[in-house]
């Protein structure tokens, strides 16, 4: 039977790539990778450099597609990533009947496939509405939430208190609620809408990379200067992967 691997690979350091994604890379008859258009090679540049480094057995290829984008004009959010979807969908489906009746494909996923992340559901969806014959397994890769943590020298919890992962389209809506609240997808700088300066801030972009960028402070001090440090990043990139964790008390406060 057909197997792919959907394999986590941390948030572009080719030294979060765990040695279970290794194996599953080396595995792999063909290593599946998405191309964003020309703003975004770099991220393909960074796939690579993880495929050369470490899919080193003789015979693995190296297939390349482009993904399409998201349409958002005249459609809901959850309109648009369903059709979204739909279209990788009918792109993974070629991809994964072109390999051979006992072959391996992979995915190679930013962060951990469990997190903010479709390739999972994207895959299954494939296998349910086209009658496909494949198997699938998933391997975990650091996220960008630890990155995060680490970066700050933070634990992502306060004790005995929950953690909310939100995006920033739902921070923006409904506030800040948790006591400790980290925010992923912000293509608005959310945090900025906060009533509520006196929380604090732990920001981080390009996490893990030697383009890393990492503020932290008071929200009400630094907000101005992290929504200024994250248009220049992205104007000089030509995109942005940043995530932040906003808290509001302290330890062994009731």
């Amino acid at each position: 039977m057909k197997h792919i691997h959907i394999i986590g690979i941390g948030t572009g350091n080719p030294e979060h790539v765990t040695i279970q994604a290794i194996n599953a890379m080396i595995a792999a008859d063909v290593i599946f990778l998405p191309l964003k258009g020309a703003a975004k090679e770099e991220l393909a540049e960074v796939r690579r450099d993880i495929c050369e480094r470490y899919a080193t057995r003789p015979g693995i290829r190296i297939s390349e597609f482009a993904l399409p984008q998201r349409q958002t004009a005249d459609r809901s959010y959850t309109q648009s990533v369903d059709s979204w979807h739909a279209e990788i969908a009918h792109i993974y489906k070629e991809l994964i009947s072109g390999l051979p009746d006992d072959g391996r494909g992979a995915f190679l996923v930013w962060g951990d496939p469990s997190l903010y992340d479709s390739t999972i559901r994207i895959i299954e969806r494939v296998r349910q509405d086209t009658g496909l014959d494949f198997d699938y397994s998933v391997v975990p890769g650091i996220t960008s939430i630890q990155a995060l943590a680490a970066s700050h020298r933070i634990p992502v919890n306060l004790v005995g208190k929950p953690v909310e992962i939100t995006t920033g389209r739902r921070l923006a809506r409904d506030g800040l609620q948790a006591s400790t609240t980290v925010v992923m997808l912000d293509g608005e700088q959310a945090f900025a809408k906060i009533d509520d300066p006196d929380a604090e801030i732990f920001w981080g972009a390009y996490l893990g990379t030697k383009d890393e960028i990492v503020r932290a402070g008071r929200l009400g001090d630094i907000a101005t200067e992290i929504h200024a440090l994250r248009a220049e990043a992205r104007q000089r990139h030509g995109w942005i992967m940043d995530i932040y964790l906003l808290r509001k008390g302290r330890d062994f406060e009731e």
